[in-house]
């Protein structure tokens, strides 16, 4: 049986780990990082334009979070880590700071600020944080993105 979205069988849950130190250009290399696992997990590259929206949806996530630690954890984001186990992606980024996130009550749209966890919240499927070392880490969860309209053999 195939898992949705890849058109192979299942296999075991892959990690992959990117090591930050600090908040200067940790957005960037973390989108990069996250395209290049996306890529080897085969949802990348694709014509079927849900798919692509799946993946640009999640490196906006990606540096969302990543964003989040850059502004509110001493030192930045220590790590991303991106778990793949054939039906969910988790992406994960550990930081330095105690201080969970939380949802800010609904912002002026106009303004800047505050909006990252709301992105988060209506694109994921889930998300959370909890306490890790002496910091945190953030989390988020989306499902496999549906079937290319190429997994049918015809490239």
């Amino acid at each position: 049986m195939d898992h949705p979205g890849t058109g192979r069988p299942p296999g075991p849950e892959q990690t992959r780990r990117l090591t930050l130190a600090g908040s200067a250009g940790a957005v960037q290399r973390s989108r990069e990082f996250s395209r290049q696992a996306l890529l080897s997990w085969h949802w990348l590259p694709t014509v079927d334009e849900e798919r692509r929206l799946v993946v640009e949806d999640v490196l906006l996530m990606v540096s969302e979070l990543v964003t989040n630690a850059c502004l509110h954890a001493p030192g930045g984001p220590r790590e991303l880590r991106l778990r793949w186990d054939g039906a969910r992606l988790r992406v994960e980024v550990a930081d330095a700071s105690p201080v969970l996130p939380r949802l800010r009550p609904y912002a002026d749209p106009s303004r800047p600020g505050g909006h990252g966890l709301r992105v988060v919240d209506r694109l994921s499927l889930a998300w959370g944080s909890q306490p890790e070392d002496d910091g945190k880490l953030v989390w988020l969860e989306v499902p496999a993105p549906p079937a290319d309209s190429r997994a049918d053999g015809r490239d």
